[in-house]
């Protein structure tokens, strides 16, 4: 369990947002699912309305656990994951300097913070969140919460170089998984905050969202009751997980930590 007080440090997943054709029916998928519960604002009552549109915050026991923005007429969703910095501005710089690119922003979102959305040399999109008002998360590593972000690209070697140039992250292989092209990025004080994957079978680089279940059997039939698809719950050396798609086809992970 981990409940968030402050703001992360540099290049720590800190946030994450999913755009929607209809926010209602996701608030009534990702409720069944999470039981998240919601804040909401109609444009202008919420700094997050009123730079984009109709936005709701997931609750999970009150605390902030990610966000939901409509925009009417996209084809489908997608989930965005931002990374804590405490210069949004420098972070952009160095974004640029190492080969990527800034796609909207820095920008003030009122007194909540400074934000920015980026590409990285491989074509997957990121956000940055320099909070102030608003830390991002405030739940994490718990039940119905984010657990995890790992980068899955087909040519993976351009994102570790750029992704340790741009947030100082050390790359090491993992012991657990010697057959695949996996390496876990770890901030300078060693801490891990997630991996790039190599996968060639790959259609496009993309950053993956990973929630925690307490049951992966349970929430997957949540999911398909609530409206969403599911692929079949499998066991890996760490986590009971599954694969899910919400109504809009919007796809990530879920995984159980094994029970003691």
């Amino acid at each position: 369990m981990s409940r968030v007080t402050g703001n992360q440090p540099d290049g720590t997943p800190t946030w994450i947002e999913l755009t929607v054709p209809d926010l209602d029916r996701a608030m009534d998928f990702y409720g069944a699912l999470f039981g998240w519960t919601y804040e909401t604002g109609a444009v202008g009552e919420t700094a997050e309305a009123a730079t984009h549109g109709r936005y709701a915050v997931g609750l999970v026991d009150g605390r902030r656990a990610a966000g939901l923005m409509e925009r009417p007429g996209a084809a489908g969703g997608a989930w965005t994951m931002f990374m804590a910095t405490d210069d949004c501005d420098g972070t952009a710089k160095r974004i640029a300097d190492a080969g990527g690119r800034v796609l909207w922003g820095p920008v003030e979102i009122r007194d909540y913070g400074r934000a920015a959305i980026a590409e990285d040399p491989v074509g997957a999109q990121f956000g940055l969140w320099q909070g102030r008002a608003r830390l991002g998360c405030e739940v994490v590593n718990e039940p119905n919460a984010l657990v995890r972000n790992d980068l899955i690209a087909p040519d993976p070697a351009p994102a570790r170089d750029f992704y340790a140039a741009v947030f100082g992250y050390t790359l090491d292989s993992n012991p657990d998984m010697p057959d695949v092209d996996f390496t876990f990025l770890r901030r300078p004080d060693g801490h891990e905050i997630g991996g790039i994957l190599g996968d060639p079978s790959a259609g496009a680089a993309g950053w993956g969202t990973i929630f925690e279940v307490a049951d992966t059997d349970a929430a997957v039939a949540r999911a398909v009751a609530a409206g969403g698809t599911a692929g079949e719950p499998e066991d890996t050396v760490y986590v009971r997980q599954a694969r899910i798609a919400d109504p809009f086809g919007t796809g990530f992970m879920i995984g159980a930590r094994p029970k003691a």
